[in-house]
């Protein structure tokens, strides 16, 4: 079978529609963050929770939203989370202080949380040929690939002719056609099922765990590490993931199974994912910043000269899985994080007066690592977890992705908060940082065992993300 039926074609179009969108969204506002500041007065730390407040619920939910849909069906929690996403979308176009848009990026984290399990779930009930659903998961792969790429050049452009406001109204147009495409060509996914009960200790335990860390190093940038709040975060994140971990080793159906940990491939998948997030989010959110308030570009300037960061990101992602399928997800990882890991560490040569052309070259490795590393993480998952666990196992990369990209932005996000004169070492404190985790990354990838079979036996990824 192929694409070239339209009954085939037309459920991967309608579920890419949708999936763009929120895809888009996680790095889209990165170019408008200078606007945000002045119009509503906000501090770097304010700023930080424009991001963190859609990235934090997105992270937290991901693994439940799984469980709602396969309860509800695909179909209907997909669609629910296209109107979640354009409501909130709305919201965020008309809110008139800094307190009510992170409020509506909440609600936008919400509505991508039902989302992204439910169009995964919806294109392998859609494609029942092995072949089919392979091509169908790769171009769904691409298409999260371009749109995290494509993020800051498409907000630049719409906040120079239009205004920051649109990078969100631009969503209810983009969201209603995705309902209707939905309704007339994905059939599959209609009914729920029964199943497991919610981890409901679980899920409160990892979130409040999750935000107290997050809420903790937004509030360094302002108040220093040694503050009173700062400390108290830290403390509730250790007390509530000593819980998370306590619960999910005693509850009869754990969100995060901690048996699958038990494999190499998996854990080192895991870890990876958490840790390339942190360095590139982190860091995409400082050079944003970078750009439009130390070298004074405009919008529409700040995401073209991210174009060779965010620009390679579909190539990586393409030449990633292929290398991938040929030669087992270790070499990849190990390639990619090491190249990212380089990237970063030239990158602090970054000044105020540093020629543009220098930079060029190690934004684009950084770019290329995490893209080329990404199929190969998920194929590691993939075949490190039990046949009959897969879509957990894939999950649990994809909450692990987001986690690391919401700590990121908060802890990088940190070191320039200050005044203006510290953003420059902040800026370049910021690119150690995110260096390190992707050297660290690369280590852990040679933990994974070389490949025992040939390539074309191994399982093809069931899921996938960006």
């Amino acid at each position: 079978m192929g694409f070239e039926k339209r009954p085939l074609f037309g459920p991967l179009f309608a579920i890419c529609f949708g999936w763009f969108m929120v895809m888009i969204d996680a790095t889209i506002v990165n170019v408008a963050l200078p606007q945000l500041g002045k119009g509503f007065g906000a501090s770097v730390s304010g700023l930080q929770w424009v991001v963190d407040g859609y990235t934090v619920v997105f992270a937290g939910l991901l693994l439940s939203t799984g469980w709602i849909g396969d309860r509800l069906g695909a179909k209907r929690v997909f669609q629910f989370g296209l109107v979640v996403f354009i409501v909130a979308s709305v919201a965020c176009g008309l809110a008139l202080n800094l307190g009510v848009l992170i409020a509506a990026r909440v609600v936008q984290g919400l509505g991508a949380a039902l989302l992204v399990p439910s169009s995964l779930a919806l294109l392998q009930a859609s494609y029942d040929d092995r072949g089919s659903r392979a091509r169908a998961i790769g171009i769904w792969a691409m298409v999260g690939g371009l749109a995290t790429g494509s993020g800051p050049l498409f907000g630049g452009v719409l906040v120079a002719s239009l205004g920051w406001r649109w990078i969100f109204f631009v969503n209810v147009p983009v969201g209603i056609v995705g309902i209707l495409l939905t309704s007339r060509w994905v059939s599959a996914g209609q009914g729920g099922r029964g199943g497991e009960r919610l981890d409901v200790p679980g899920q409160v335990t990892g979130v409040v765990a999750l935000l107290a860390i997050t809420a903790g190093m937004v509030e360094a940038g302002r108040s220093g590490w040694t503050s009173p709040l700062v400390l108290a975060g830290v403390v509730v994140f250790v007390v509530m993931a000593a819980a998370f971990l306590a619960v999910e080793a005693q509850v009869a159906a754990p969100m995060v199974p901690l048996s699958l940990f038990r494999s190499r491939e998996l854990s080192a998948a895991t870890a990876i994912g958490c840790l390339m997030n942190l360095g590139f989010y982190g860091q995409l959110f400082v050079l944003t910043l970078y750009f439009q308030q130390v070298r004074g570009y405009s919008a529409l300037l700040t995401g073209l000269a991210l174009v060779p960061q965010t620009g390679v990101i579909a190539f990586g992602s393409w030449l990633g899985g292929r290398i991938t399928s040929r030669s087992g997800p270790r070499m990849p990882m190990i390639v990619g994080m090491a190249a990212g890991a380089a990237g970063f560490f030239a990158l602090t040569m970054i000044s105020k007066s540093v020629p543009y052309w220098v930079i060029v070259v190690p934004m684009a490795a950084t770019g290329f690592g995490i893209s080329f590393t990404m199929p190969a993480a998920t194929a590691a998952v993939v075949e490190g977890a039990p046949a009959e666990r897969t879509g957990v196992a894939s999950g649990m990369l994809n909450a692990s992705r987001q986690v690391g990209g919401a700590i990121g932005i908060a802890l990088l996000g940190a070191f320039v908060a200050g005044s203006p004169a510290s953003f420059v070492p902040g800026l370049r404190l910021c690119m150690i940082v995110a260096g390190v985790t992707y050297a660290l990354a690369a280590a852990l990838a040679l933990t994974v065992p070389r490949p025992s079979r040939q390539p074309e036996q191994v399982k093809a990824p069931a899921r996938a993300g960006h």
